[in-house]
């Protein structure tokens, strides 16, 4: 079975309260099996628009992936981060 992933680019515009929904999105990770490949850190641009923050999550399935942004864990946490933060984010099917 292929693994599914979280991609993630945001602008945090409150990085205080975006530490309410890193709080408030663990337990719908640790649920999900979420394995984060890249959560911020140094990057550079090479096409298009870039954001501040790019995270990359690891889940076991695809569905797994898509379960977890749909729980009622994350739905918490996305209102918060909705509120702090702009961001593009998909689902997408390893190989």
């Amino acid at each position: 079975m292929a693994k599914g992933y979280w991609i993630a680019r945001v602008d945090v515009r409150d990085p205080e309260r975006y530490k309410d929904y890193v709080a408030a999105a663990k337990p719908a990770f640790e649920k999900y099996g979420a394995n984060f490949l890249a959560r911020g850190g140094a990057f550079t641009p090479l096409e298009g628009q870039a954001r501040g923050r790019n995270v990359i999550i690891e889940f076991p399935s695809l569905q797994h992936a898509v379960d977890c942004y749909n729980s009622p864990e994350y739905q918490i946490a996305a209102k918060i981060r909705q509120q702090v933060a702009d961001a593009e984010m998909v689902v997408v099917e390893g190989v």
